[in-house]
């Protein structure tokens, strides 16, 4: 039995052989700078950044504090990942022996004409025994086996920071088009009572002879296009709170009426480094690469399948057709099975089962490279829209102040007699699709930002990043 367990441990000392690919990154197929700004020359990495210091509404961050907590998508990918850590210990245990104790007891009667001596007897059997089996991974496929085990389930990990990453930013747009549509809402109620207001002013004028039946139903038909226009952002500000809900796992609150404005400093500035940093440690690039491993990894189980495999069974214990004498001297027994199998003809399902993981590699790194390119695209298009929704919205603001000038000239103008109601009217229109503009390029701009902080990778941290994870200076 010792030189059974010695020539076991020989033959698993001599284990180990490796088929797996060695490993290259495929090289991103994107520029090194970015084509606008002098980002390259930030020293500190946004994804290190909490969210809490991104975002400086106290609701905004309450509302995240509670999405994170009762998320359904967030909580399904966390079980995701126990799930695959689950499989990952499943197969790590293949590599090690495995060690079984056994008891059993067996009676038998056997009739006398069955029986050599003519008379029926009584026989018993009862074993003790402890079993080793243990399959030697000589060509490394439980080891090929176990790594793309290992790599599935860091992917997964990964896929659930980018859950979290995406719910961050999710309930940050979300918060922000509820606070947009109510801000258009109390526009177009104000707006309503304006139009309200002159209509009442063209009615009179009407009826005494100033004003004709065309400018009275110009007021009338401006003032039934506000309703239109409040009916439907009553029904998003609804919706809103609906999709915010989702989101949340539980009812969302009331708008407060202290919350923060639009116009407010809502969010944090975001430093941007060069490419290479930013997207690496972007969540979905390191989940591609890291599925990338594991299907590198299953060509080594793929190609050790064309090996013999060899297993290695032994039991040892004691056996005694008497329960008392079980564990009585001259009682042990022991037996040991090598065994081997090597695969002779499968019908070419060996070969085929190798391509089906080539293949699934080379379309994973397409996969990969395809992801690296989405993510460059998003990082730029963010900046983009950071400058020029700055100036856009300089401009909103400044056409705003021009219409307002506008609307009051022209209500004096048209109440002194000078202008016809027609002037008015344009100046109301203008004025209402301006004011709705302001809060519309506003929350573009709120939303590009929070696309750009999800596209950096930020969003996984509440507070700042740990020491450990901060970049070298």
């Amino acid at each position: 039995m010792k030189r059974c367990l010695l020539s076991l441990a020989v033959m698993a000392a001599l284990g180990g052989c490796s088929l797996i690919p060695d490993y290259q990154r495929p090289e991103a197929s994107v520029p090194a700078a970015w084509e606008t700004g002098d980002e390259t020359a930030a020293n500190t990495d946004a994804a290190l950044i909490g969210w809490k210091a991104f975002f400086k509404d106290p609701q905004l961050q309450q509302l995240i504090s509670v999405a994170l907590e009762n998320n359904r998508d967030l909580r399904v990918a966390a079980l995701n990942v126990e799930a695959n850590r689950a499989l990952y210990g499943i197969q790590r245990a293949n590599i090690y022996p495995q060690l079984d104790v056994n008891g059993s007891g067996n009676r038998t009667r056997m009739p006398g004409d069955l029986s050599a001596s003519g008379n029926s007897n009584i026989s018993s059997q009862y074993m003790a025994t402890v079993g080793v089996s243990w399959e030697l991974d000589l060509f490394g496929r439980i080891r090929s086996l176990r790594e793309q085990a290992l790599q599935e389930f860091l992917a997964s990990d990964e896929a659930r920071r980018g859950v979290q990453i995406s719910l961050v930013a999710n309930v940050a747009s979300t918060y922000f088009t509820w606070q947009a549509d109510q801000a258009l809402l109390d526009v177009t109620q104000e707006t309503l009572d304006t139009f309200e207001e002159s209509l009442k002013l063209t009615s009179r004028s009407y009826e005494v002879g100033v004003a004709s039946s065309l400018q009275l139903s110009q007021a009338r038909s401006s003032v039934e296009t506000a309703r239109v226009s409040l009916a439907q952002y009553r029904r998003l500000v609804a919706q809103d709170r609906n999709a915010l809900t989702a989101l949340l796992g539980q009812a969302a609150p009331r708008l407060p009426e202290e919350s923060a404005s639009l116009n407010d400093k809502l969010l944090a500035d975001l430093p941007v480094g060069i490419p290479s940093e930013v997207l690496y440690q972007r969540p979905d690039i390191l989940q591609a690469e890291y599925q990338l491993r594991a299907v590198n990894a299953s060509i080594g189980a793929a190609k050790a399948a064309f090996f013999p495999s060899i297993s290695l069974t032994g039991a040892g214990g004691t056996a005694s057709s008497d329960l008392d004498g079980l564990f009585n001297s001259g009682s042990e027994y022991w037996t040991f099975q090598p065994s081997i199998s090597v695969p002779i003809f499968r019908a070419g399902a060996l070969k085929a089962s190798l391509d089906y993981a080539e293949i699934t590699k080379n379309q994973q790194v397409a996969q990969y490279e395809g992801a690296i390119q989405t993510a460059f695209q998003e990082v730029a298009d963010g900046l983009v829209a950071r400058d020029t929704y700055v100036e856009q919205l300089e401009a909103q603001r400044a056409l705003l102040e021009t219409s307002e000038n506008y609307y009051n000239l022209a209500d004096r103008r048209y109440r002194t007699g000078i202008d016809s109601y027609l002037t008015l009217l344009d100046a109301q229109r203008q004025l209402f699709s301006v004011r709705q503009g302001v809060v519309t390029d506003r929350l573009a701009q709120l939303i590009s930002e929070v696309n750009l902080f999800k596209a950096l990778g930020g969003g996984w941290y509440e507070e700042q990043a740990p020491e450990d994870r901060q970049p070298e200076a």
